[in-house]
């Protein structure tokens, strides 16, 4: 039998003209802010200097690597980095996905609807009235948790001032601000789950943990590795706001990140070459994390992005 042949499409303008007015925007958004910023990628391979134009300073090759590779402070930077970021992805990854199974289970549509409202407001909040609420309550003068430990023990609470302690302060609060909102992806997922699994799986005489085990979490899973995937690229970016309004000196040999690195020593030390290196050094690596990360999903569930 011959196949059947194809009509070929053709674009019709007139016609499309609105859905082409509705993407424009976001096709010029991308362009200027995504696209058109890759033309300042060169900076790391000149030197540059903030009073000369980009295209008229000369070409040193890999001299900025090299001397951001030689600087004894970057490998504690990228030690912090990646430290944060594995505990951000070990402690924060899975909390979205608790609280959806936990959500999941909740009968009464009007709390359910009451809990993720209020689990969705500190999304909402910068993080820099997130940073005075963390103030407010663990400073070790004026906190106010820190003056009620303080009455029942004699001793304040050290975690924003405490190098050991600070990098937990970190994980929590950005947990705290992100769970309800990360949580809404697995909602849907879960919203689209097929109901007659549940009932063969009662038939079956699972019980509502078995259920969540052999039924929830194996729909789920697409979606949980989708998310990885998407949450590798970001193994360097550990979090530029929150650690900036929550950084003090006392803590800054295990707080400096890239982030906070490349903006101190573009705008305090004028080495704006050198900072375009070590941001493009950040991009690379989350590129290798995301195609690692894609290969490795493709392992369990045979989807890629």
């Amino acid at each position: 039998m011959s196949a059947v042949p194809r009509k070929k499409r053709r674009f019709n303008w007139k016609r499309d003209l609105p859905l082409w007015g509705l993407i424009l925007p976001a096709m010029i958004y991308v362009l200027l802010f995504r696209y058109k910023s890759f033309l300042g990628i060169q900076i790391a391979f000149k030197d540059f200097r903030i009073a000369r134009n980009m295209w008229d300073c000369a070409w040193v090759g890999f001299k900025n690597f090299d001397k951001l590779f030689g600087n004894p402070m970057f490998l504690t930077v990228l030690e912090n980095t990646v430290n944060i970021s594995l505990m951000k992805i070990l402690f924060g990854f899975p909390a979205p996905i608790i609280v959806a199974l936990m959500l999941n289970e909740v009968r009464s549509t009007k709390y359910k609807r009451t809990l993720q409202t209020v689990m969705y407001l500190p999304h909402f909040l910068s993080w820099v009235v997130v940073g005075s609420l963390v103030f407010m309550f663990f400073a070790p003068d004026s906190g106010v948790l820190s003056q009620l430990w303080r009455g029942m023990t004699g001793a304040p609470i050290t975690i924003m001032t405490d190098p050991g302690q600070f990098r937990y302060l970190l994980v929590f609060s950005d947990i705290w601000k992100g769970v309800g909102w990360g949580s809404i992806v697995y909602m849907a997922s879960l919203s689209g789950i097929d109901a007659q699994l549940y009932e063969a799986a009662t038939i079956d005489g699972a019980n509502r943990w078995q259920q969540m085990w052999y039924v929830t979490l194996p729909c789920l899973l697409p979606t949980i590795m989708t998310m990885l995937v998407l949450r590798m690229g970001g193994i360097l970016n550990a979090g530029f706001d929150q650690i900036f309004v929550l950084q003090n000196d006392l803590v800054y040999r295990v707080s400096e990140v890239i982030n906070t690195y490349v903006y101190r020593i573009s705008f305090s030390q004028n080495q704006y070459a050198v900072g375009t290196a070590a941001d493009l050094f950040q991009s690379v690596i989350g590129l290798i994390f995301v195609l690692g990360a894609n290969k490795l999903s493709a392992r369990f569930d045979q989807e890629v992005l």
